[in-house]
């Protein structure tokens, strides 16, 4: 192995054990440490948080790589999906619904 090699592996192994510390200390000694009804409270939005921050940078961009596209297909989809469980409160109909039109406006912007 090169010592490349060796850096990377050295560098997953580190990660692995900061992510298994920091998981786990929580589980271990979080009993004895009592959180208030502020910070419970808080806790339930840490996943729809995490959600919207991988999905809206993706849905988003920043930067104008769009070459000049009006209407992304990403966007639209995830506009279609919101609308479609705001409506009947059905998630696999709003991954499905959301999919589809993702890959309907994906083959007309092709064909365009």
């Amino acid at each position: 192995m090169t010592e490349q090699d060796w850096y990377v592996y050295g560098a997953i192994a580190l990660l692995t054990i900061c992510t298994v510390l920091t998981r786990s200390t929580f589980h271990v000694i979080g009993h004895k440490i009592p959180l208030s009804e502020g910070v419970r409270s808080g806790f339930r939005y840490a996943p729809t948080a995490a959600l919207t921050a991988i999905i809206v940078p993706e849905l988003l961009p920043l930067s104008s790589e769009a070459g000049g596209v009006i209407v992304d297909q990403r966007l639209l989809a995830a506009l279609v999906a919101v609308w479609i469980f705001h409506k009947t409160r059905n998630t696999m109909l709003m991954i499905v619904g959301g999919m589809v039109v993702f890959w309907v406006a994906r083959a007309i912007l092709q064909i365009l």
